[in-house]
């Protein structure tokens, strides 16, 4: 299957270092990515982070929002603004700036704090007058389950919920059969294995479906050549890399 564009890459991350604004945009024009939406990176170092995926934990580090609006705001519409939440902290800070952001990430992976906490309800209460999808890379344990995101989505029925890697490992095609009922939350494919990306596609359809790369961590060209394994249709390629993004984020399609 051929993987040209146009294509929305739902889950790039700005490292915190100069030059990471063009480092992006260069890696896009060479892979064909359109459009990206972009959320904060480098808040925890990848040992600390595979630490906490594995025995739990959380930092309370707040991740540089502000510079990835900066970014975004510069770009012409090529990036779209993630606002990454900190649940240790109330969501003030998101509620005032909102309406420049266009979408909510919440990681229990990162900051520790589950699904089923209040704190994480509060923040995507926001999100939800604010009209904005939520990014969520579920784990492992209680509280940060496809189960816990289900119940989640289910109190948010308006808000879309992004299920980011296809679950918390690279096969987990049982959280894809948890989320399955559940209209209101699609799936991000960065990162998971090719038979998952398969599974994701029969068991939700392509309409919920949606292209990421999770760069810089992962080269868009791997999670490309991924896509191509797959022999989609084109029409059904077209709609996880471009239409659903759109639809996402309320936007027409071009």
């Amino acid at each position: 299957m051929n993987t040209a564009g146009p294509i929305f890459d739902v889950h790039v991350r700005l490292a915190p270092r100069p030059g990471a604004v063009a480092d992006l945009l260069s890696m896009m024009d060479k892979t064909g990515i359109g459009r990206a939406a972009v959320a904060a990176g480098g808040v925890v170092d990848l040992d600390r982070l595979s630490a906490q995926i594995t025995s739990g934990g959380g930092v309370r580090t707040d991740p540089d929002n502000e510079t990835v609006l900066h970014a975004c705001e510069g770009s012409g519409g090529r990036l779209l603004p993630f606002y990454f939440a900190n649940p240790h902290r109330a969501p003030d800070a998101y509620r005032r700036v909102a309406h420049r952001y266009r979408g909510l990430e919440l990681s229990p992976a990162v900051h520790g704090i589950g699904l089923d906490d209040d704190r994480t309800a509060a923040y995507v209460a926001v999100a939800a007058d604010a009209g904005h999808p939520v990014y969520v890379v579920c784990l492992g344990r209680t509280g940060a389950l496809a189960d816990d995101l289900v119940t989640l989505a289910r109190r948010f029925p308006m808000t879309t919920f992004l299920f980011g890697h296809c679950g918390h490992i690279g096969i987990d095609t049982y959280g894809l059969s948890r989320i399955a009922p559940q209209a209101n939350i699609v799936a991000e494919a960065s990162g998971c294995l090719t038979v998952t990306a398969r599974v994701a596609v029969q068991r939700l359809g392509p309409h919920r479906v949606l292209f990421g790369s999770e760069y810089p961590l992962q080269h868009p060209g791997v999670e490309l050549a991924k896509f191509a394994a797959l022999d989609l249709t084109p029409d059904d390629w077209h709609q996880i890399s471009w239409i659903n993004a759109h639809r996402l984020f309320g936007e027409d399609v071009p």
